[in-house]
């Protein structure tokens, strides 16, 4: 059997444009001829700790320059790569440690401690950062060809049955993912993209495989502050930034009357369509914004809306990328009209070949090749995307994705509650915040305060409630089925008499 390869995007990036700016960071710069040499040294240094092609390892640490060498090292390597969230709880951890099959974990000394908590009864090593950065080299036949099928990176989504599941990202979804947006968004010869979202997040490392593929310098931020961005903008040279409203909301109020650069000509909008005002401002100030729409399992944008159309196609997230394709089918699993709501599913060679150990759910979701989102919308007469229902039940909150069936499974697992619905609360700040409606057991004294702090020791914190309100009981169908859609209407009526106090 042939399989299609690719030269190795850093090697032969080092090789086309050694001395161009690959990646400033607030610790130093380096060319791509420098992050070359420092993945390779580095490669060796991990290969001498015992990791080899095709083992699982994961990297927990937080936007920097070591963990960009550290990501790339692992490509030397031809290691499967973990990306774990820095915000997840040692259980959280814990779960994809043991369901991905991790051997090492390469971990930040800053998430140390975290990562030994997930580390207990698993057999895994550990590794600082600083503690491989000590050790001595081991040369080794590193890898100079990718093999496009084969699996790079694995980053775990929740699922709506509250498991979190492990999309496979092989080397070709991310570099069709990359040319796809180049074709969209065009390449100029002086862009440079402006990195704030985590890349541990498809959105920020869809940004680190673009810098390398493109030539292109890629200026990254620890974290996200809307003054140090906007002045990425004004000062470095900045030509492109992704971001989801929430961000771009706080970037504009920084900004007040002041505009950005002429140079500056694509403000990337994720996480869910903006509102009117947002886009409003944004074409008074000039600011090019293109809103998309992708996930995890299409290695970033899938469908992207240029500024042209951003007012008069007003929550629309546009036309699917040049190799790919979006249809919506009916319950029937028929193609829909115009117009006409059902399952967005899509097409590509950035959509993920599935999910990691999960064989069921990675035939649910792909059926005569197409991907099955889960997510509800429709089409226009145009081909226009609109996204009516993120997931059914998603709560998206400051750009990251809640699942409500996760935190009910972890409130359900309190001896105190027999029942749990959570569902989203429009917030100004945050977009969307989960709230629960808890159903406690006769008799018990529970309060607010004991199952927020019950939930941090197991979720995340943009995961927990910010309300919680008790309740006699939640609906459910004839099948005992919750039925979440009534829990908006529920939240009404309790925020209703908050307001009547």
């Amino acid at each position: 059997m042939t399989y299609q390869t690719i030269p190795n995007w850093l090697m032969k990036r080092a090789d086309l444009t050694p001395d161009r700016i690959a990646i400033s960071a607030p610790s130093g710069v380096l060319t791509f001829r420098q992050l070359h040499e420092q993945a390779l040294g580095l490669a060796e240094k991990c290969v001498s700790l015992g990791i080899r092609k095709s083992d699982m390892t994961a990297i927990l640490a937080s936007n920097s320059l070591e963990m960009v060498i550290f990501i790339h090292a692992m490509k030397y390597i031809g290691a499967k790569t973990l990306l774990l969230n820095t915000r997840l709880t040692s259980h959280e951890m814990r779960f994809q440690l043991e369901d991905a099959g991790v051997k090492t974990l390469l971990v930040n000394e800053d998430f140390l401690h975290t990562a030994k908590e997930a580390q207990v009864y698993l057999d895994i090593k550990i590794h600082t950062f600083k503690e491989v950065m000590q050790t001595s080299k081991q040369t080794f036949d590193w890898i100079k060809e990718f093999q496009l099928d084969n699996i790079d990176t694995i980053m775990y989504t929740s699922g709506t049955t509250g498991n979190p599941k492990g999309v496979m990202q092989t080397y070709g979804n991310h570099w069709w993912s990359a040319v796809g947006s180049a074709l969209n968004l065009g390449l100029q010869d002086k862009d440079a993209w402006l990195c704030t979202v985590p890349l541990f997040h498809i959105s920020g490392l869809s940004i680190l495989m673009r810098g390398i593929i493109y030539g292109m310098k890629v200026v990254l931020h620890e974290k996200f502050d809307p003054s140090l961005a906007n002045r990425a903008i004004k000062e470095e040279g900045i030509t492109i930034a992704s971001v989801v409203t929430a961000m771009l909301s706080r970037m504009l109020d920084d900004l007040g009357d002041e505009a950005y650069p002429s140079h500056f000509r694509c403000m990337l909008l994720g996480g869910g369509p903006a509102p009117l005002p947002v886009l409003e401002r944004c074409s008074d100030l000039n600011i090019p914004v293109y809103q998309t729409y992708g996930m995890t399992e299409t290695a970033s944008q899938i469908v992207t809306l240029p500024p042209e159309y951003s007012l008069t196609k007003l929550g629309s997230a546009g036309k699917p990328l040049f190799p790919c394709e979006v249809q919506i089918q009916t319950r029937q699993g028929e193609k829909a009209e115009a117009k006409q709501p059902g399952e967005i599913v899509v097409k590509g060679p950035n959509v993920t070949e599935g999910y990691l150990n999960r064989p069921e759910a990675t035939n649910e979701a792909l059926q005569n090749g197409w991907f099955h989102t889960g997510d509800i919308g429709y089409l226009d007469e145009e081909g226009f995307l609109y996204v009516l229902d993120r997931r059914s039940d998603l709560i998206i909150s400051g750009g990251e994705n809640v699942y409500p069936a996760e935190i009910e499974s972890v409130l359900l697992s309190h001896p105190l509650i027999i029942d749990a619905g959570v569902t989203g609360m429009e917030d100004e700040k945050w977009g969307q915040i989960p709230c629960a409606f808890l159903v406690k057991q006769k008799g018990a004294f529970l309060t607010e305060e004991e199952v927020k702090h019950y939930c941090l020791e197991r979720l995340a914190k943009y995961k927990v409630p910010h309300h919680i309100y008790f309740v006699d009981g939640l609906p459910r169908n004839a099948s005992n089925k919750l039925v979440r859609r009534q829990l908006p209407l529920l939240l009404e009526k309790y925020v209703g008499k908050q307001d009547e106090h």
